[in-house]
């Protein structure tokens, strides 16, 4: 009896080896339905379609439905992110540091007229280690810093899809990004950037770009996937800046001077707090 007994346990204990190895885990990227549905019904987009303002009465209404899709995107293990092609990559870190974003402006609201009321004398609200990505707790820089990694995605156009709930920053999108979409996704939100003549514009009166301070912090970004400078990155979106004849050349040639715009920290409310 002991034998028959012993025999059939380690059938048994074969048969869940076999399946423990057969098990492959999920490498689906999170449903970001959620996600979008929020942005649609609470991003508000103004100044010509080149910018927004985000409803956080609505989000705030809405926060379980925010708290579901980020505790989503904090299950995700190392393993199936990398399991991932880079566009789904991107894209995670890019919903991710927006979604967290609007999470911590949620924290103080609507007691805070900046992001940068959440931070102090030692710290800033991007260095705050609030919460869990990729299996560690972490802080919306280093997010963004997966996202400027040398030799991993090298695609400067992130930094108009990433948001930093000020009205400086490039608009919150009304909708999720997504890997098979995100080239198409990041071009319309590098055009909507550009576009927007608050930020960036072309005075030729004094042959003068006047440009967001974006592109003085992350000067060497623009040097990546396939721009050498900064001006060659401008030259070949000069027409979204302006429609002034020979303008990409002589940005290209260097021949137009730049300067900076200060940056407008501002929450980017549809309404005062």
């Amino acid at each position: 009896m002991q034998r028959v007994v012993t025999r059939g346990c380690a059938i048994v204990c074969g048969l869940l080896s076999v399946s423990a190895m057969c098990a492959v885990p999920t490498t689906a990227t999170p449903d970001t339905a959620a996600w979008d549905g929020l942005l649609q019904r609470h991003v508000k987009v103004v100044g010509d379609g080149h910018a927004s303002r985000v409803d956080y009465a609505g989000m705030r209404a809405d926060r379980d439905t925010l708290d579901r899709y980020t505790d989503a995107l904090s299950k995700i293990t190392q393993a199936q992110f990398k399991a991932w092609d880079k566009p789904a990559q991107m894209a995670f870190l890019i919903n991710a540091y927006n979604a967290f974003t609007v999470k911590l402006i949620l924290t103080k609201w609507p007691q805070l007229k900046s992001i940068k009321d959440l931070g102090g004398w030692l710290s800033s609200p991007w260095k705050l280690r609030f919460f869990t990505l990729l299996g560690q707790r972490t802080t919306l820089d280093e997010t963004e810093t997966k996202l400027r990694e040398p030799g991993q995605y090298d695609d400067p156009r992130i930094h108009f899809a990433i948001n930093c709930a000020s009205i400086g920053c490039p608009m919150l999108q009304a909708h999720a990004y997504h890997g098979a979409t995100l080239d198409a996704q990041l071009d319309q939100a590098t055009d909507d950037f550009l576009a927007d003549h608050s930020r960036n514009r072309y005075d030729a009166s004094k042959n003068v770009l006047m440009l967001s301070k974006i592109f003085d912090w992350y000067a060497d970004d623009f040097s990546r996937r396939g721009s050498s400078s900064l001006n060659k990155f401008l030259a070949t979106h000069a027409t979204q800046i302006s429609t002034a004849p020979g303008l990409s050349v002589r940005i290209a040639n260097g021949d137009v001077k730049i300067e900076y715009l200060p940056y407008d920290w501002q929450l980017n409310t549809v309404q005062p707090p």
